[in-house]
This record gives structure tokens, sequence and C-alpha cells, in this order.
């Protein structure tokens, strides 16, 4: 057996045991697969993850960058309360139809607001509106972009918020500092503004999964 089934083989395992799915998050990978969105997003055992960060932190408003077919959005927007509040930006107008679709199909519809346009957009106008302080905030999009998001999440939040960032792995390239890929050089930066910036106290997690190799950022604003 090759090491990336076996890979597949302990997140089914996970899955069946720990993070069941149901027809609603079914129908939404099937439906972004039918669609030809890339085959990118978090797996069940990560989303029940994000599941329980939102919960264990009692979050009432939640942040999303990066929406892909609004998969993650379903396992976040799960954990919120009937008067919470997940706004999702998402830069691609079709996968922001194809989310807004899943994200129906699930009853989530009245919890959740999905945003299109470039995040870096999106996000000062969000701040213009001066919302609530968002207590969770998950950033899974162009890593080029990491550091910029990272900054933002901070203005958007309050002391004692989390912030995850999502593949800060890259299969190890992140350590290569010769790599000229932006996303890998993005990735870098947010990790040392986390472990830097003096309102942020971070770690970062390796995983390996049926996604391969990578792993996640955790911090809580100070």
């Amino acid at each position: 057996m090759s090491e990336s089934q076996l890979w597949h083989d302990v997140d089914d395992y996970f899955t069946s045991h720990l993070a069941q799915d149901d027809e609603a998050l079914r129908a939404a990978l099937r439906d972004s697969e039918a669609a030809g969105l890339p085959h990118i997003a978090v797996t069940a055992p990560q989303g029940k993850f994000l599941r329980l960060l939102a919960e264990i932190q009692g979050a009432r408003t939640i942040l999303e960058i990066g929406t892909l077919g609004g998969y993650s959005t379903i396992w976040l927007a799960r954990a919120l309360p009937e008067d919470g509040r997940l706004v999702s930006l998402e830069y691609s107008a079709r996968n922001a139809e194809i989310a807004v679709r899943n994200i129906a199909r699930a009853g989530l519809d009245r919890l959740v607001e999905v945003r299109v346009g470039p995040a870096l957009e999106s996000l000062p106008k969000l701040a213009d509106e001066n919302p609530a302080p968002f207590d969770l905030v998950f950033i899974d999009a162009d890593r080029v972009n990491n550091p910029h998001y990272v900054e933002w999440a901070l203005r958007l939040t309050r002391a004692g918020s989390l912030i995850v960032v999502d593949n800060v792995v890259r299969r190890g390239r992140v350590t290569d500092t010769d790599d000229t890929d932006p996303e890998i050089r993005g990735t870098r930066a947010a990790i040392e503004l986390i472990g830097s910036h003096p309102r942020l106290s971070g770690t970062a997690i390796q995983t390996v999964s049926g996604k391969g190799h990578d792993g996640f950022a955790l911090a809580r604003v100070l």
C-alpha cells in the first residue's frame, strides 16, 4: 500500500467514526466536482475540526476568506447559533453561485452571506460597515495574499478571536528560502507575521491526509 493510499484510508476511518458527513455535505462535493472546481476543499475530519474550533470558541460571527464550493462554509456555519452570522468572501462568481446553492440546500442560507470579488477589495468594504468583531476567521484563499489577509483579520477581530490559515506547509516547501513561488513566499510571510506580531500568539501543525502533506496555522488575538 502506498503512503498516499494509507492517508486516504485513515481519513476514511476517521470520517466514518468521528466526522460523518450527510447528504448536504456529500452533495456539496458532488456539485463542486461536476462544475469542475478544483479538488482543494478541506477533508471531512478537517471540516469537523473547524466546526469544533468554532464551537469551543463559542463563535457567533465567522469570517471565511475563500468559499470555493461552500463545503468548509457548511461545516463552520453549523457551529453558529440561530442568530449567528458567517460572511464568506469568494473571488469567483461561478464558485460563489455553486456555493450559495450548496449552502441553501444545507439550510444555512439564513446564516451565511457570500460576497463576490477579490478579497482585498471586499475586506475594506466590510470594515467600513463596522461589523461586530468576528470571533473566528478562516483563511483558505490565494496564498500570495496570506499576510494581507492576516492583517485584515486582525482589524476585524477582538482579543480572544481565533485566526486559522490553511495550507501552510505545501509539502514542506514552506521551509525553502530559495523558493520563488509567490504562494510559498506569501505563506512564509504570513507565518513570520504571526510569529512576530505583538497581538498574536500562534502555532502551526503539519498534517497528512488524502490531500497530502500540508498543515495549518492557528493564532489567537491578544
